[in-house]
């Protein structure tokens, strides 16, 4: 089964769709390994949405188990982008 059918066939409580938009942005962009880490702010400029938006999306991607979101950290211990992998 493609991740294609789970994203449509779900339905839009599951899955709203600022969700199946923002999965299909992760998955366009995820490397070889199914991860990627672009910013909150890059993925709401590129959709055109807003920051609050693209944010309650990856919460709705996380519940759905279609990603997991890992913190990442700079070496000084401040937070960067978080890494983003698609399951």
């Amino acid at each position: 089964m493609s991740y294609f059918s789970h994203i449509y066939n779900a339905s839009p409580e599951e899955l709203p769709s600022r969700a199946r938009t923002v999965y299909l942005y992760l998955k366009d962009r995820a490397g070889a390994g199914n991860d990627c880490w672009p910013a909150v702010k890059t993925i709401a400029s590129d959709l055109n949405l807003s920051r609050s938006t693209v944010k309650r999306a990856l919460q709705d991607l996380e519940k759905a188990d279609l990603i997991a979101k890992v913190p990442r950290y700079r070496e000084n211990g401040s937070h960067t982008s978080n890494l983003l992998v698609l399951k």
